[in-house]
């Protein structure tokens, strides 16, 4: 059996041990603290750098065969892109689509500090009543007609008859490609009567109604008119407005310009 004096030192001991633990364990976990403090303050800082770091790039893309860059770039010169997290992709939308080519846009923020703006432009199906373009969708919207490099026909009509004039426009030319025939103008009257101008300069008067029927007769005949015609002349109009029937007026020939 162990003496007195060796349980004493026993005891000692233990309680030696006890002591040491406890210190190591308060320091372990004082360090556990400071680290968790440490990596908190470094994250904020991060992040707080970030959150002020400013839009730096912007990219621009899209179908824009009518809007340039720089249109757009002028267009968001005084929205503030100081600070990534606080630029309203909402507000840079608006400005662009305040542009008269554009007729959508997509905004999106890119960390960490890119701004990413997608346009689709206007598709100009005709001029409208002089002043005006024709989208795609029969809305009339006013742009900058100098940026058009192809040939478009020519729209006239009452306000508010922008949908039914491309309607017709494209059921009509639909059966004139049979005949290798476009249409250079259209024009609805205010009681929405139809004549037509094609691209050989012949005029067609439709008038009110049975336009489908009226114009298939036309595309079976005027093969037989042209051959039927004079030296000298050459077709001025076709007034398909008889329930059978059409009356065909004749101009001078016009003589091609020599090169």
């Amino acid at each position: 059996m162990a003496t007195k004096t060796e349980q004493l030192q026993l005891t000692e001991q233990r309680t030696a041990k006890l002591h040491w633990s406890f210190w190591l364990g308060v320091a372990f976990f004082v360090s556990v603290i400071i680290a968790i403090i440490t990596l908190s303050w470094y994250v904020t800082s991060k992040m707080s750098a970030q959150e002020s770091m400013p839009v730096t790039s912007i990219v621009i893309s899209g179908e824009m065969p009518y809007t340039d860059k720089a249109d757009i770039e002028r267009a968001i010169e005084r929205i503030d892109l100081g600070n990534f997290f606080n630029v309203d992709v909402n507000q840079v939308q608006a400005k662009v689509s305040s542009l008269p080519w554009v007729y959508s846009v997509s905004v999106r923020k890119h960390w960490p500090n890119e701004l990413k703006i997608y346009v689709v432009d206007q598709q100009p199906i005709a001029y409208w009543n002089g002043d005006f373009l024709l989208n795609h969708q029969g809305v009339a919207f006013q742009a900058d007609i100098s940026r058009i490099h192809h040939n478009l026909p020519a729209f006239f009509g009452p306000e508010g008859s922008e949908s039914v004039a491309l309607e017709n426009y494209i059921n009509i030319s639909r059966l004139l490609e049979y005949g290798e025939l476009a249409i250079d103008e259209l024009l609805l009257s205010e009681r929405y009567s139809w004549q037509l101008t094609l691209n050989d300069g012949v005029v067609l008067n439709l008038g009110r109604e049975n336009r489908v029927q009226r114009l298939q007769r036309f595309m079976d005949v005027y093969p037989e008119i042209k051959a039927n015609k004079k030296a000298d002349q050459q077709v001025n109009y076709v007034d398909l407005r008889y329930e059978t029937g059409l009356a065909v007026g004749w101009k001078p020939q016009i003589e091609k310009e020599r090169v």
